[in-house]
């Protein structure tokens, strides 16, 4: 009897004291339970301004106190850089197998890149997207390595990942200066296979960094002429199963550039808004449509080398017709879509002012991943 309640004493002692050492489980509060959230806030706004004359030539020259800036219908407090800024661009190429009787024209545009694009005192990454993103040059300002980076580009899959590449060059020009301007150059077709990032979360992040998106598109018809044979798959279905094609499927083709008052800004606000909101199937075909018009940029088209090198000179007298104007807006407490315009009165030869259209503040909590 002495040992069985010597025992028994022994093992209260010990459930005790594990009791006492393992904390307590509480349940999870409810903050924890909830999905990361990232908040879209707006301080500082920057948007290019391309001025055009009645012959769409550009118009140089102005003053800084000329321009008025209205972000959603209120007057901005402005800052206009009159002298060319510094860039930062990251070039995405297209490197999937769809493209390669393309590539061996796109591995020359490295040797342009310094003198048409950034400058002496600009600085340029280049990424390879298919089903991979590949960082094949980080920002230099060395234009030998730039032009490296591009002849090494080789075709890859079938995949077409042109909305993770922009996200992953958005990344890099995050952690650019801020008295840099921000670009994204791609070269590729205008559709996207295989992304996991969404396009309107891309576009905001894009907005949020004031970051300008500029295309020159590869057009689809050569890309299909030159793409090789996709190979198929094993069929293991029985002959009798076969149905007899009922006609020819049509080849795509590529969308002619929209050059209307103020580059279709007009029609496109709706539909950016719609984007916003997360309306399907909007952009779905032509995502470089969205990041260009969406940041102020442009599109340019190429299908040979010349066109090619036509296309980085034309974007390059762009950027450095530009005026690059900065505000802190004074109506961020407005949630929704804020639409930019500018106006340059007094100058009679001014037809048209070219910006981004505006940009998306949403509530405190937006996107969830």
């Amino acid at each position: 009897m002495y040992r069985i309640g010597l025992i028994t004493l022994l093992c209260g002692l010990l459930a005790a004291q594990q009791s006492s050492t393992v904390p307590p489980q509480t349940p999870p509060s409810q903050e924890t339970q909830q999905d990361p959230v990232i908040r879209v806030g707006v301080d500082y706004v920057t948007t290019p301004a391309l001025v055009f004359d009645r012959d769409g030539g550009y118009v140089n020259g102005l003053r800084p106190d000329q321009f008025r800036l209205f972000d959603n219908g209120k007057e901005q407090n402005i800052n206009v850089e009159v002298v060319f800024v510094p860039i930062s661009v990251v070039i995405c190429v297209q490197s999937n197998s769809n493209v390669q009787g393309l590539l061996s024209q796109v591995k020359k545009v490295g040797n342009l890149i310094q003198p048409l694009l950034i400058g002496e005192q600009g600085r340029a990454a280049v990424i390879a997207y298919d089903s991979r993103i590949r960082t094949l040059q980080d920002f230099t300002s060395d234009a030998d390595l730039i032009t490296k980076a591009t002849a090494k580009i080789t075709p890859g899959s079938y995949s077409n990942r042109l909305i993770d590449s922009v996200a992953e060059a958005t990344l890099m020009l995050r952690r650019q200066p801020k008295d840099r301007r921000r670009i994204i150059l791609i070269i590729g077709e205008t559709r996207d296979s295989g992304s996991e990032t969404r396009l309107r979360e891309a576009l905001i992040e894009l907005q949020l960094n004031n970051i300008s998106v500029y295309g020159v598109d590869m057009s689809r018809f050569m890309t299909t002429l030159t793409a090789p044979p996709p190979v198929p798959r094993p069929d293991n279905r029985p002959a009798t199963a076969h149905q007899l094609p009922g006609g020819v499927p049509s080849t795509p083709t590529t969308v002619a550039q929209t050059y209307g008052e103020n580059g279709g800004r007009a029609e496109f606000v709706p539909l950016m808004v719609e984007l916003f909101r997360d309306a399907k199937a909007i952009f779905k075909d032509n995502p470089v449509e969205a990041f260009t018009k969406g940041t102020g940029g442009s599109e340019f088209g190429f299908h040979s080398q010349r066109t090619l090198e036509e296309a980085v000179q034309h974007l390059g007298e762009e950027l450095h017709s530009q005026y690059f104007i900065s505000y802190s807006p004074n109506n961020r407490d407005e949630a929704g879509f804020h639409e930019i315009k500018v106006f340059v009165p007094g100058r009679p030869e001014v037809k048209r002012v070219q910006t981004r259209p505006g940009y998306w503040l949403g509530p405190k909590q937006e996107i969830k991943q």
